[in-house]
């Protein structure tokens, strides 16, 4: 399975929360205020970039790069 997914996989979500059930990772997820969606298949989904903490740098170019829409 490549590194570059979005998501976790399933295993590497069971590694992390220590279950393979979806209702206690869901809990370990919301007790670390870890950020976490549901999927279609009502398992959890947690961004590879939320746990690698990839991505620092391009986040701050970013940010640095917005410009507002707004009309003044």
């Amino acid at each position: 399975m490549p590194t570059n997914e979005l998501c976790l996989s399933r295993k590497e979500m069971r590694e992390l929360c220590g279950t393979p059930l979806k209702d206690r990772q869901f809990a370990f997820l919301r007790a670390n205020g870890i950020r976490h969606y549901k999927g279609l298949d009502d398992r959890p989904r947690v961004l590879r970039s939320t746990v690698e903490g990839a991505g620092d740098e391009a986040a701050a170019k970013a940010i640095a790069t917005w410009k507002p829409n707004k009309a003044a």
